[in-house]
């Protein structure tokens, strides 16, 4: 992985294989509901006037990459995954290069191979969302930084304060990675490891904060409102225990151990302590250790805190997959901290194909990406509807609420911007994200008026949304004897309704 190496054969096919397994099979399958809305921002622009009730979503520099992939191939699921694909592949060439260059040069490997067996890091590579390409200018905001720290060079720092700068633009949770950027660099000047003084930190600190500050502004002005667009509840200390992925780190280091145990049991002498050069365990400065770890529970702790201090939950999985790279370089310290790096890349070979064997979902030849096949329900409901059929299509954003929504929401439009993307027959009925007094009257109007007259109606959105309608209309005194059934595509679902025979 390094310049000095020629590329191992057996590793770089392994790689490859997991690479085409878990990230590249799943690229045709069904978009989820937040790629569908990427899908709408890249075609309408973050300008389009249905945006303004959630102006979140399109307040990123990512949306320029799907829209000229699609310009430049053409429209489809794999078009549009493809920019995360090129990002994921660039982060995680990042993240073995901070390993070969604060852990050893043989930890280059391992690191790459925690990265893929790290699902929430392939899920980003399939998902045509903003997260891959921030992991990936994160890990190069770091590579920068370290070089910088590390070199003292102004052009280091330079190219160190371009990704800072980016970082904030690609997604505005990505708030709390700026603390580990100031922090590693706190800790190398006040512990005199580097050449960079305290001018050229504040200059090179205060370079970045000055870019960041019309985020800022747009940060700010979006927090007033930000309680319109909460989909969880603040998160239990279990909620936050789980999120850390702590399992990948506790499984590596434990593996590495009894490895160097069984080793020494074998034969081998036992680990005296010259350094690693001549073939012994690594021991990492504490700074080094305190960047890994910082990338990796900073961003989980931020907004766990956040979300119970504002009242304001942001603790969403995908929210968190900033700090993936660093519990893959947590894990890649640790095996260090017990092994030899002649070691390394045996233990990375065995980590990769663990990996493959784990995430693979080898009992379908084609993975899907998510649990969502809304593709797959909207040619269901093309096969059973006419073109007079009714559709009720309750939104799936939590926006869709009145005064925003009404029945004769202008479409297209953000809040159903998943209709475009796999058009469905029939004549649709437009519902909010949840029931409303306003719902229920219209509801209560379709009943007695086009459902009811109707040979039959369907019922198309996500789950939560669908199972409260079905109650609802099979309780209506019109629709007294109709029958219900319920067509599941994952978390999609598809209810036909029918009268009696």
């Amino acid at each position: 992985m390094t310049a000095a190496q020629p590329l191992p054969y057996g590793r770089g096919s392994l790689l490859a294989l997991a690479v085409v397994r878990l990230w590249l099979m799943p690229l045709g399958s069904s978009f989820w509901i937040d790629e569908m809305a990427t899908v709408f921002v890249a075609r309408h622009g973050a300008a389009d006037p249905s945006l303004a009730v959630a102006p979140q979503v399109a307040l990123s520099i990512y949306y320029y990459l799907p829209r000229w992939a699609a310009a430049l191939l053409g429209p489809s699921e794999v078009v549009y995954r493809l920019p995360s694909v090129l990002a994921m592949a660039i982060a995680v060439a990042l993240v073995a290069r901070i390993a070969a260059r604060l852990i050893h040069p043989q930890a280059a490997w391992f690191a790459a191979f925690a990265c893929v067996a790290i699902s929430g890091i392939d899920y980003q590579a399939v998902d045509a969302r903003p997260y891959g390409l921030g992991t990936c200018v994160a890990a190069a905001g770091v590579l920068f930084l370290v070089r910088w720290l590390d070199e003292g060079s102004w052009r280091e720092g330079l190219l160190f304060a371009l990704f800072a700068a980016l970082l904030w633009r690609v997604h505005l949770i990505f708030w709390p990675f700026y603390l580990v950027f100031a922090g590693y660099a706190v800790a190398r000047i006040l512990r005199r490891e580097t050449r960079v003084g305290w001018l050229q930190a504040v200059a090179i600190f205060g370079l970045t904060g000055l870019s960041l500050v019309p985020v800022l502004v747009d940060a700010l002005a979006l927090f007033r409102e930000a309680q319109a667009h909460v989909i969880v509840k603040p998160p239990s200390l279990h909620e936050l225990e789980h999120s850390l992925r702590w399992n990948v780190v506790a499984i590596c280091a434990a593996g590495a151990w009894i490895w160097s145990r069984l080793g020494r049991r074998a034969g081998e002498s036992p680990a005296p302590p010259p350094p690693p050069e001549v073939g012994q365990a690594i021991r990492l400065p504490a700074t080094s250790w305190l960047l890994f770890l910082a990338w990796w529970l900073c961003q989980p702790v931020c907004l766990f805190a956040f979300s119970h201090f504002t009242g304001n939950s942001v603790f969403v999985r995908r929210y968190l997959f900033l700090m993936l790279p660093g519990a893959a370089l947590t894990a890649t310290a640790a095996v260090a901290h017990f092994t030899r790096p002649a070691h390394l890349n045996r233990l990375a070979a065995v980590l990769g194909v663990a990996a493959l064997i784990a995430l693979g979902d080898w009992g379908q030849l084609w993975p899907a990406h998510e649990h969502s096949d809304w593709r797959g329900a909207a040619r269901m409901i093309d096969d059973l509807a006419g073109p007079d059929t009714p559709v009720i299509c309750p939104s799936p954003f939590i926006e869709a609420r009145p005064p925003v929504w009404r029945p004769d929401y202008a479409m297209p439009g953000f809040l159903y911007s998943h209709l475009p993307v796999y058009p469905i027959g029939g004549k649709t009925y437009l519902f909010p994200f949840e029931t409303s007094p306003e719902a229920e009257r219209y509801a209560a109007d379709l009943a007695r008026g086009p459902l009811s007259s109707s040979p039959r109606f369907l019922l198309y959105g996500g789950n939560g949304a669908t199972r409260f309608w079905r109650k609802w209309f099979t309780a209506r005194p019109e629709l007294a004897g109709w029958s219900s059934v319920r067509l599941l595509y994952g978390d999609v679902d598809v209810v036909v309704f029918a009268p009696p025979k």
